[in-house]
């Protein structure tokens, strides 16, 4: 039963922190489309890392980016409100950019894939 205990409060930070991003955050210059992929909470409680998935141009992703690292502290107090946990988690808010490194391996694959039939 414990080595599901991580799993299922990464899970429930995860959803919580989705809300908070797309509901609650009413900054304005937050205007692409921003998806928690995953979050990694620490065994001892103390830290959350959240990996987000940014829509848009390098220099949105680096703004909004921005945008979500100072809106930690509120991301925070909302995750304290929603989740009863002992410690609330510290807020680490990183770009995932597995989603573009997948699209590039398949657009790799893709062009092997054509280059194999134009020998044949």
């Amino acid at each position: 039963m414990v080595k599901y205990r991580g799993g299922r409060i990464n899970e429930e930070v995860r959803k919580v922190v989705s809300n908070i991003i797309q509901n609650e955050i009413k900054d304005p210059r937050l205007n692409t489309l921003i998806s928690v992929t995953r979050v990694e909470v620490t065994k001892d409680l103390g830290y959350a890392k959240v990996f987000v998935s940014i829509l848009g141009t390098k220099e949105e992703k680096e703004e909004n980016l921005k945008i979500l690292k100072k809106s930690a502290g509120f991301i925070r107090r909302g995750v304290g409100r929603e989740v009863k946990l002992r410690i609330t988690p510290e807020i680490l808010i990183e770009l995932d950019n597995s989603i573009e490194q997948g699209m590039h391996i398949d657009s790799i694959l893709h062009k092997i894939k054509e280059s194999g039939e134009k020998n044949d």
